[in-house]
């Protein structure tokens, strides 16, 4: 799971990306509201954790622009802020939970898990199915006709984009961004080989999927 997190308090936005990548989630981390809209609409998180008071552009501001925009992300909205009129008007706009400073991060950890136990598109059993494949999250492995085999969490990235937009032509940019990060400065050929280890992934199995390479735009996962 990535997560994004908005916090302007640099120890305390330091020491739970820390904290929640101790967890296994991939967090990446902003300062300001406007800079918070960057990596939204990038629309590669799974969750994000949003600071109610934040520079150039409120957390709550942020959030009724994502909800505007019809992005349904799931929001924590984490603050100080913690008056009954507080907590009703940040739900109202749309977060999904609520937050109040200061939190222990177990509390933290239990939201999250909560708030990822709801029904969404296709991952109802922490599982991915395509075609005659089966992709397990919790521990990257891959299921088709003729066996199973694990996967490293790189290559469990990559698949995981793909099953989520089945048949849809995924961009290099957006696949390098959702796998890589916005901000990685990973070389472009990576995808190719990555790519590739997918593709021996599928024959390893025995699947009739296929990742079909689509001229001048990227990538395209198809059931033969």
């Amino acid at each position: 799971m990535r997560i994004l997190l908005v916090e302007d308090d640099e120890k305390l936005k330091n020491s739970l990306a820390f904290q929640l990548r101790q967890e296994g989630f991939i967090v990446d981390t902003c300062s300001d509201g406007e800079e918070a809209l960057y990596y939204i609409e990038q629309n590669i998180h799974d969750l994000i954790l949003l600071d109610r008071m934040l520079p150039y552009l409120s957390g709550t501001d942020v959030l009724s622009k994502m909800r505007g925009g019809n992005n349904q992300t799931p929001v924590i909205l984490i603050t100080a802020l913690g008056t009954l009129d507080d907590k009703v008007k940040g739900l109202d706009l749309g977060a999904d939970d609520y937050l109040v400073k200061p939190f222990a991060f177990e509390e933290l950890t239990a939201r999250i898990r909560c708030i990822t136990r709801r029904p969404r598109k296709m991952e109802l059993t922490g599982q991915l199915a395509f075609g005659d494949i089966v992709y397990r999250l919790e521990d990257n492995m891959l299921t088709g006709i003729s066996g199973a085999c694990s996967m490293s969490r790189r290559e469990g990235d990559l698949l995981e984009v793909f099953l989520r937009n089945p048949g849809a032509p995924l961009s290099r940019t957006l696949l390098l961004t959702k796998v890589w990060g916005p901000e990685s400065d990973v070389e472009d050929g990576n995808l190719d080989n990555y790519i590739h280890f997918l593709r021996r992934r599928l024959k390893t199995v025995g699947s009739r999927v296929l990742i079909r390479t689509i001229r001048g735009i990227g990538y395209q996962i198809e059931d033969q």
